[in-house]
């Protein structure tokens, strides 16, 4: 009886674990036709979204530096150029998935790259926008160039192709370097990830196989090439009392990846999840060349 009441128990909650994974798999199909419904409440969410998140940032970090007039920033040569690419990643990011909710909604070819697309670059100006207006920082043209990159890249590729052939990824791993300016690259490895250009890996990531349509290359394979750098306590110049004075370098970088989004599943549960996940470069055996040691291997890179 006992072996009997088990078993039921486990078909009931198996039974609703399916029905419930099919209705998510349901609500995540994208819609073959316009559903205004589903349209409405994209616009809707996004709006709010960026309305709160640009309160919230105006009043969590703006909030604690004093105003100034209008004023544009050159910022080009710091980082060596590892916050632009940051830029140029956020800005494609943003104009990916505002394009892709819109395609959820069944909105045409159209509108998602007129409303979609542009939503990183709205946003993101609007942020900059609100550094010209801060005494500490200033409206630089050179991210403004670099978020127009990013959109451009996503844009670009839709009206070319019809298809994202080139993919912006993004890796990281923890340096030594953020524990001696942690205000700067970030206390703890949450802030580190943003903070900390030491650790990070912007990759320009290819799909082979949607170049070579008629090849049998598995359409999931990628050959990926990124950029780093190394050696960075502060945007221009080391600094001074900290406990090393490291030497800053570039790095390139040349290895395989995986395109999640080309891996065939009828699942829009798994197809959402892969899409997320997309956003982040694969680890795989790499080589690298940096501006002081030459060429390395790495047997796996992240």
């Amino acid at each position: 009886m006992g072996r009997f009441l088990t078993y039921t128990i486990f078909l009931f909650f198996l039974s609703v674990s399916v029905f419930s994974q099919s209705k998510i798999n349901s609500f995540l199909k994208p819609s073959d036709t316009l559903n205004t419904s589903r349209r409405n409440a994209v616009y809707i969410t996004e709006a709010s979204l960026a309305t709160i998140s640009l309160i919230g940032l105006n009043q969590l970090w703006y909030a604690d530096y004093p105003q100034s007039k209008f004023h544009t920033l050159n910022d080009n040569d710091e980082w060596l150029q590892m916050d632009k690419l940051g830029h140029v990643f956020s800005s494609y990011q943003m104009s990916r998935v505002g394009a892709n909710v819109l395609e959820w909604s069944g909105e045409s070819k159209k509108n998602q790259l007129i409303y979609g697309s542009t939503l990183g670059l709205a946003f993101l100006t609007t942020v900059e926008v609100f550094d010209g207006f801060s005494a500490e920082w200033g409206f630089s043209w050179g991210d403004m160039i670099a978020n127009v990159s990013g959109t451009g890249l996503f844009v670009g590729q839709e009206l070319l192709w019809d298809e994202q052939r080139l993919t912006l990824k993004y890796s990281f791993h923890q340096t030594d370097f953020a524990p001696q300016n942690p205000e700067k690259l970030g206390n703890g490895f949450l802030e580190e990830v943003l903070k900390d250009y030491n650790g990070q890996t912007y990759w320009l990531s290819a799909n082979i196989n949607s170049f070579f349509k008629e090849s049998k290359i598995p359409k999931w394979l990628n050959v990926a090439v990124g950029y780093g750098a190394d050696g960075m306590l502060s945007g221009k110049e080391d600094v001074n009392n900290l406990i090393i004075s490291p030497q800053r370098k570039r790095q390139y970088y040349l290895s395989l990846d995986v395109d999640l989004t080309k891996i065939k599943t009828n699942s829009h549960i798994l197809k959402s999840v892969f899409d997320v996940l997309n956003v982040i470069k694969v680890p795989f055996p790499t080589l690298e060349l940096d501006s002081k040691n030459g060429l390395k291997a790495h047997f796996i890179y992240f």
